[in-house]
């Protein structure tokens, strides 16, 4: 069964799901994109690693690495391999030395723990086929029969501050471990980048 790679394109609010995100993935080599929506305390583990910040005290996927890390176990790959009523399911490979194991899990848990390895995640091609957002999305929306998403939605009342300013709060919400609002500024400096491009 062909295999495609995908990266994390990045997580946005779902506009459907009270409190949820919605992790977007898009092939490495093309265009296709999948939305797998996610509760906030996954989407804070994924967007502080993508951000590169440094939580005070390990999250639950960093002791993961920690632990792995520990016992010479290695992440080689996460393979999104089922699609079932919407649901995803993963795998994650792993190998000790001399034997690999395959072992089940949330698709958003495996992602947050593919970007503290830095190891690839794969989706079997059918189900990315079955999953792919079917229209063609803006730079700022995405959306397809169930999910509605907007990559670029942040609070206004970050508008005001500068880029160093925001960058400094980052850092202070990191430190209070408030991942939400940590979050919601990290989401004003993408919005601004996207602008500037």
């Amino acid at each position: 069964m062909r295999r495609v790679k995908l990266k994390v394109m990045g997580i946005s609010y779902s506009q459907t799901q009270s409190g949820a995100y919605a992790l977007i993935l898009i092939e490495e080599n093309g265009d296709r994109r999948i939305p797998i929506i996610i509760g906030g305390f996954e989407a804070q583990a994924i967007v502080i690693k993508l951000e590169n910040l440094e939580p005070p005290r390990p999250l639950t996927h960093d002791l993961i690495k920690i632990i792995a890390d520990q016992f010479d176990i290695t992440i080689i790959e996460v393979v999104i391999n089922k699609l079932e009523e919407g649901v995803f399911f993963s795998k994650l490979i792993c190998n000790n030395g001399e034997k690999e194991y395959a072992i089940d899990s949330r698709t958003s848990d495996a992602v947050a723990i593919a970007l503290r390895f830095g190891c690839p995640i794969y989706i079997n091609e059918e189900i990315l086929e079955k999953a792919q957002l079917t229209n063609a999305p803006s730079d700022t929306e995405l959306s397809n029969s169930s999910e509605d998403v907007n990559i670029q939605e942040s609070s206004p009342q970050y508008a005001t501050y500068s880029d160093e300013e925001l960058y400094k709060m980052i850092d202070e919400a990191v430190k209070k471990e408030d991942y939400e609002r940590a979050a919601a500024i990290r989401d004003e400096i993408e919005k601004r980048k996207k602008k500037k491009q």
